[in-house]
């Protein structure tokens, strides 16, 4: 019998693999010249967890990218239970995840976000998804991205169509009236079989390094102009609207008692706004 305690310690485990495998494969795209420093930190003195965050700056390939991994315990703010399914009565919760945010020297390269957690309140459940924020249009990296997490998604007997919609849906600026990029998929609040549920987040954090991996390698050699990388400062001023307005991430971590640096790790070294 797989025990709560049993499942908390597997989904912990492989948050910790997965980060350390990300940041391997992102040094080894540097060339090993730039290295990942690594921060930890605890959320309190109660025993409540903590987390530990690499950051890697000023590389070849990446302006700044941030891999963090946490696991927390404690009770929801009263005003936030609502917000949380399983946690309306009582607020008790206990999460572990891994989340990446990687943004590009290169503009013709784009913005990519991932990200897999383990929720459990009275309810448990899987939720994460992958999408990218390009500052350039290219059709055939974009159908390279979904081919790609279709293929995942049906192997995994999941419904890619909805996990699409809701990606497209969810990253989606409201008072742009415009999307924050070109999508990918989102997922949350998958119940049913743990089992089957913990070897499709495997799979798609294995798929989030090799499609990282394929849009570098086909693009770190692309030339670009000062104009290009204008474009794409522009396009990481919504990048930061987004999250502080509207990512969940963001509102999660903030009243999960999360560590700020790395809540924040998501925003872009520079933006610009007209």
């Amino acid at each position: 019998m797989i025990t709560p305690e049993f499942r908390k310690k597997m989904a912990d485990s492989w948050f910790s693999y997965l980060q350390t495998q990300i940041c391997k494969e992102f040094e080894y795209l540097e060339n090993n010249k730039v290295k990942f420093s690594k921060r930890d930190w605890n959320k309190n003195k109660k025993n409540e967890g903590g987390g530990t965050s690499f950051l890697l700056s000023n590389g070849k390939i990446f302006d700044k990218v941030g891999v963090n991994k946490s696991t927390v315990s404690g009770i929801f703010p009263k005003q936030f239970r609502s917000k949380i399914l399983g946690a309306e009565r009582k607020g008790k919760y206990w999460a572990s995840g891994v989340s990446v945010v990687a943004h590009m020297r290169n503009p013709k390269m784009p913005a990519i976000h991932f990200n897999t957690r383990f929720i459990v309140t009275s309810k448990e459940w899987f939720g994460g998804g992958m999408d990218v924020t390009p500052s350039y249009e290219d059709l055939k990296e974009k159908k390279m991205i979904h081919d790609e997490l279709k293929k995942i998604c049906v192997q995994n007997k999941k419904d890619y169509k909805k996990y699409k919609k809701w990606c497209d849906e969810y990253f989606y600026l409201p008072h742009r009236k415009e999307a924050r990029g070109i999508g990918g998929i989102f997922f949350d609040y998958e119940t049913k079989d743990w089992i089957k549920n913990f070897k499709f987040v495997r799979e798609l954090g294995l798929s989030f390094i090799d499609i990282s991996k394929r849009i570098i390698k086909r693009k770190e050699k692309f030339k670009w102009t000062n104009k290009d990388k204008e474009k794409q400062f522009i396009k990481r001023g919504r990048y930061v609207e987004f999250n502080l307005l509207y990512d969940r991430g963001t509102r999660f971590g903030l009243n999960s008692g999360g560590n700020i640096d790395s809540i924040l790790m998501s925003l872009p070294p520079e933006a610009k706004w007209k």
